[in-house]
């Protein structure tokens, strides 16, 4: 059994003084492949540099719309020049956030398109982290034809969903689906297309419920892939199956 963490942060220092041993971990706990998608400039080189020396780790180039403040117009272009040295699984983490007020609309707006325009140039799938701002998104995808890629921690409503399963979108599912509080976001689980779905952490944040209180991992990964197979009713086998075969479609590049 095989399964693949589409979204993690490894590349966080609050893992660095075991990276190594969480990886470890993770793969002897069935996970195949990681994909780490970046979230500003400064990080990209080391992020590049570490996913050389991890195993089985895949990398993502973006600009983050939570750190909006961080970011550069110019940015667009030092991701060009990147680009040019070196080929990312994706385009990511990027997307709109309008649930923090303080965030400037315009310029993630701006930055969004750029990065949207940038991956449809290079034919690259996006992952896209998205807050109170659906509508916006699949407007600015109208737009800039992507092939496809990951919606985040997905929790919008079913019909948004069929919306962006037009462009080619899967919706990535983590920690919070092991929370039998999380009514809507269970229900959601339930009634999508299964080949619509992917398993995430998003490591560190947004832990299990095993591991409440405590930092996230890619070791928890089974713990989510549990959770979809009984919210399923289906062997956890086929979920792990049919999840990894879902990932494999929207990141061409990924070997396992």
């Amino acid at each position: 059994m095989k399964i693949i963490d589409t979204h993690c942060h490894l590349d966080f220092d609050v893992f660095d003084e075991d990276r190594m041993q969480v990886v470890t971990q993770a793969r002897a706990n069935g996970l195949a492949a990681f994909i780490i998608p970046a979230i500003k400039k400064q990080t990209w080189q080391a992020l590049i540099t570490m996913c050389e020396t991890l195993p089985d780790a895949y990398y993502a180039l973006g600009l983050h719309p939570v750190f909006i403040g961080e970011h550069q117009y110019d940015d667009i272009n030092a991701l060009k020049d990147i680009l040019e040295t070196s080929r990312p699984i994706a385009i990511g983490e990027i997307g709109l956030d309008f649930y923090d007020k303080s965030l400037d609309i315009e310029k993630q707006l701006t930055l969004f398109e750029q990065q949207l325009q940038l991956a449809c140039d290079i034919d690259l799938p996006v992952i896209l982290h998205v807050r109170k701002a659906h509508e916006e998104v699949l407007a600015c995808l109208k737009k800039y034809p992507v092939k496809g890629g990951v919606v985040h921690a997905f929790n919008a409503s079913l019909q948004q969903a069929e919306r962006y399963m037009v462009y080619n979108f899967k919706f990535g599912f983590g920690g919070m689906l092991t929370y039998e509080r999380s009514s809507k976001l269970r229900k959601l689980a339930r009634e999508l297309p299964i080949d619509s779905m992917v398993l995430e952490t998003d490591s560190p944040d947004m832990t299990v419920q095993a591991h409440r209180g405590e930092r996230n991992s890619p070791e928890y990964l089974p713990d989510c892939l549990a959770s979809l197979a009984q919210i399923r009713d289906l062997p956890i086998s086929e979920i792990a199956d049919q999840t990894t075969q879902n990932a494999l479609k929207v990141f061409k590049d990924l070997r396992i």
